[in-house]
């Protein structure tokens, strides 16, 4: 019995090693895709900026080309889930203020997943296609219901819902693709909490009103 017990802590050790393992190489690996695309970037290369064995990376996950999906999916599954946030029950004045937020934090936690999913996108989604037409489809559909039934009940304008999804994500998204950009024109090396606060409420003001939405309801 006692050997029973003491393995339950062994086993919880161990995995919360291997989450820990996972963690750093999937942090670890946007940076590399990021600054290198997925032809430059090699394993041995993730694994050499994680401090870890190749065949370490290699047990996580089998090739670069697994490692590099994951990296793609674990961002768009991180975005849907903002999207799916928004309910017809909600008022669009929270919902999207809430959206709008997580989302520009989300680019300045990771910027370099947002770049990664970009640039698939740029060179024509080979590895996010499949996804793209189907989970990201299928959401993006619901949210387009969220929004419609938002303007049945008047609590906005009646505006196209499939391009204010889509100026949602360009807005939003730009704080981590462009950054190269707007530092340049800041002249700053990198962009501050102050830039990031900024951008939330400048976006979030022009969505409410550009909605018409009005905040005293």
């Amino acid at each position: 019995m006692k050997q029973e017990k003491s393995a339950v802590p062994v086993r919880r050790k161990l995995a919360d090693i291997r989450k820990g393992n996972s963690e750093q190489i999937l942090t670890v690996a946007e940076k590399v895709f990021a600054e290198r695309g997925y032809r430059g970037t090699t394993i041995a290369a993730i694994a050499e900026e994680a401090e870890l064995p190749k065949a370490n990376v290699l047990y996580y996950f089998k090739s670069k080309e697994a490692l590099y999906r994951t990296v793609l999916s674990q961002q768009l599954t991180i975005w849907m889930r903002h999207m799916d946030a928004m309910t017809v029950e909600q008022h669009p004045r929270d919902a999207l203020v809430s959206y709008i937020k997580n989302k520009i934090q989300q680019s300045q936690e990771h910027p370099h997943a947002s770049k990664i999913f970009a640039a698939e996108i740029l060179h024509g989604a080979e590895f996010l296609r499949q996804q793209l037409e189907t989970d990201l489809k299928d959401q993006f559909e619901r949210t387009c219901e969220v929004f419609r039934g938002w303007i049945a009940k008047k609590w906005m304008d009646p505006i196209s819902p499939e391009h204010l999804i889509f100026m949602l994500w360009t807005s939003t998204q730009g704080y981590a693709d462009h950054a190269l950009q707007s530092c340049i024109m800041l002249e700053k090396n990198r962009l501050g909490d102050e830039d990031y606060d900024a951008g939330i409420e400048l976006i979030t003001r022009l969505v409410l009103k550009g909605c018409g939405i009005r905040l005293d309801e």
